[in-house]
Protein backbone atom coordinates (compact mmCIF):
# COMPACT_ATOMS: atom_id res chain seq x y z
CA UNK A 1 0.00 0.00 0.00
CA UNK A 2 2.69 2.48 1.09
CA UNK A 3 4.13 1.91 -2.71
CA UNK A 4 0.83 3.28 -4.39
CA UNK A 5 1.17 6.42 -2.38
CA UNK A 6 4.03 7.77 -4.91
CA UNK A 7 1.90 6.43 -7.75
CA UNK A 8 -0.97 8.13 -6.97
CA UNK A 9 0.57 11.69 -5.93
CA UNK A 10 2.39 11.53 -9.76
CA UNK A 11 -0.72 10.75 -11.20
CA UNK A 12 -2.67 13.28 -9.49
CA UNK A 13 0.13 15.56 -10.26
CA UNK A 14 -0.24 14.57 -14.31
CA UNK A 15 -3.28 15.01 -14.10
CA UNK A 16 -3.22 18.70 -12.53
CA UNK A 17 -0.26 19.25 -15.01
CA UNK A 18 -2.93 18.71 -17.78
CA UNK A 19 -5.48 20.51 -16.64
CA UNK A 20 -3.11 23.61 -16.57
CA UNK A 21 -1.59 23.10 -19.83
CA UNK A 22 -5.64 22.84 -21.03
CA UNK A 23 -6.06 25.66 -19.23
CA UNK A 24 -3.67 27.43 -20.61
CA UNK A 25 -4.55 26.71 -24.23
CA UNK A 26 -7.85 27.99 -23.58
CA UNK A 27 -6.58 30.96 -22.13
CA UNK A 28 -4.21 31.77 -25.23
CA UNK A 29 -6.90 30.87 -27.59
CA UNK A 30 -9.18 33.25 -25.81
CA UNK A 31 -6.43 36.09 -25.75
CA UNK A 32 -6.16 35.25 -29.35
CA UNK A 33 -9.47 35.78 -30.50
CA UNK A 34 -9.93 38.78 -28.10
CA UNK A 35 -6.74 40.15 -30.05
CA UNK A 36 -8.08 39.68 -33.33
CA UNK A 37 -11.66 41.13 -32.23
CA UNK A 38 -9.56 44.44 -30.78
CA UNK A 39 -7.73 44.51 -34.13
CA UNK A 40 -10.67 44.40 -36.14
CA UNK A 41 -12.12 47.21 -33.67
CA UNK A 42 -9.35 49.37 -34.36
CA UNK A 43 -9.08 48.68 -37.92
CA UNK A 44 -12.88 49.47 -38.01
CA UNK A 45 -11.97 52.51 -36.58
CA UNK A 46 -9.09 53.52 -38.19
CA UNK A 47 -11.15 53.66 -41.44
CA UNK A 48 -13.66 55.37 -39.97
CA UNK A 49 -11.57 58.54 -38.71
CA UNK A 50 -9.66 58.47 -42.16
CA UNK A 51 -13.19 59.12 -43.89
CA UNK A 52 -14.11 61.54 -41.76
CA UNK A 53 -10.70 63.20 -42.62
CA UNK A 54 -11.14 63.05 -46.02
CA UNK A 55 -14.78 64.82 -45.79
CA UNK A 56 -13.35 67.18 -43.46
CA UNK A 57 -10.80 68.24 -46.00
CA UNK A 58 -13.42 68.16 -49.19
CA UNK A 59 -15.56 70.63 -47.15
CA UNK A 60 -12.65 72.85 -46.12
CA UNK A 61 -11.28 72.86 -49.55
CA UNK A 62 -15.23 73.29 -51.04
CA UNK A 63 -15.61 76.60 -47.97
CA UNK A 64 -12.04 77.49 -49.64
CA UNK A 65 -13.48 77.76 -53.20
CA UNK A 66 -16.66 79.43 -51.97
CA UNK A 67 -15.02 81.88 -49.95
CA UNK A 68 -12.30 82.55 -52.85
CA UNK A 69 -15.07 83.07 -55.40
CA UNK A 70 -17.08 85.35 -53.51
CA UNK A 71 -14.20 87.88 -52.25
CA UNK A 72 -12.93 87.92 -56.15
CA UNK A 73 -16.69 88.53 -57.02
CA UNK A 74 -16.81 91.37 -54.64
CA UNK A 75 -13.43 92.73 -55.75
CA UNK A 76 -13.99 92.71 -58.84
CA UNK A 77 -16.98 94.25 -58.76
CA UNK A 78 -15.80 97.39 -56.56
CA UNK A 79 -13.35 97.82 -59.41
CA UNK A 80 -10.31 96.03 -57.90
CA UNK A 81 -8.36 93.54 -59.45
CA UNK A 82 -8.34 90.50 -56.59
CA UNK A 83 -5.03 89.73 -57.39
CA UNK A 84 -2.92 92.50 -56.77
CA UNK A 85 -2.08 94.36 -53.72
CA UNK A 86 -4.34 94.43 -50.80
CA UNK A 87 -6.84 92.26 -52.64
CA UNK A 88 -3.97 90.03 -53.23
CA UNK A 89 -2.99 89.70 -49.53
CA UNK A 90 -6.88 88.93 -48.54
CA UNK A 91 -6.95 86.13 -50.91
CA UNK A 92 -3.71 84.90 -49.88
CA UNK A 93 -4.23 84.86 -45.92
CA UNK A 94 -7.32 83.11 -46.75
CA UNK A 95 -5.34 80.55 -48.13
CA UNK A 96 -2.59 80.52 -45.51
CA UNK A 97 -5.62 80.16 -43.09
CA UNK A 98 -6.94 77.12 -44.92
CA UNK A 99 -3.46 75.53 -45.25
CA UNK A 100 -3.03 76.02 -41.46
CA UNK A 101 -6.66 74.31 -40.47
CA UNK A 102 -5.55 71.46 -42.66
CA UNK A 103 -2.55 71.27 -40.67
CA UNK A 104 -4.03 71.44 -37.12
CA UNK A 105 -6.67 68.05 -38.93
CA UNK A 106 -3.98 66.25 -39.97
CA UNK A 107 -2.35 66.32 -36.75
CA UNK A 108 -5.30 65.59 -34.86
CA UNK A 109 -6.21 63.02 -37.05
CA UNK A 110 -2.33 61.44 -36.32
CA UNK A 111 -3.03 62.06 -32.87
CA UNK A 112 -6.73 59.76 -32.83
CA UNK A 113 -4.96 57.24 -34.75
CA UNK A 114 -2.04 57.37 -32.01
CA UNK A 115 -4.21 56.39 -29.29
CA UNK A 116 -6.08 53.56 -31.13
CA UNK A 117 -2.70 51.61 -30.86
CA UNK A 118 -2.13 48.80 -28.52
CA UNK A 119 0.62 48.64 -26.49
CA UNK A 120 3.17 46.19 -27.26
CA UNK A 121 3.01 45.53 -23.09
CA UNK A 122 -0.16 43.71 -22.89
CA UNK A 123 0.18 40.55 -21.82
CA UNK A 124 -2.20 37.43 -22.92
CA UNK A 125 -1.37 35.28 -20.11
CA UNK A 126 0.78 32.26 -20.94
CA UNK A 127 3.68 32.82 -19.06
CA UNK A 128 1.18 32.59 -15.91
CA UNK A 129 0.19 29.40 -17.27
CA UNK A 130 3.57 27.68 -17.80
CA UNK A 131 4.72 28.91 -14.52
CA UNK A 132 1.91 27.38 -13.19
CA UNK A 133 2.41 24.20 -14.36
CA UNK A 134 5.92 24.24 -13.40
CA UNK A 135 4.98 24.80 -9.76
CA UNK A 136 2.89 21.45 -10.41
CA UNK A 137 5.62 19.92 -11.68
CA UNK A 138 8.30 20.75 -9.12
CA UNK A 139 5.37 19.77 -6.55
CA UNK A 140 5.09 16.49 -7.64
CA UNK A 141 8.83 15.84 -7.70
CA UNK A 142 9.48 16.87 -4.16
CA UNK A 143 6.29 14.02 -3.09
CA UNK A 144 8.17 11.52 -5.36
CA UNK A 145 11.58 12.49 -3.15
CA UNK A 146 10.23 12.61 0.12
Amino acid sequence: MAQLVPIAALVGTGASLYGTVRQGQQQASTAKAQARQQQDTLDARAQQLALAQAADTRNRQDQLERTMASTRARLAASGVSPDQGSAGAITAGLAQDAAEDDAASDESYAARMASGRSSLLNADGSLTTWLRAGNSFGSAVRNLLE
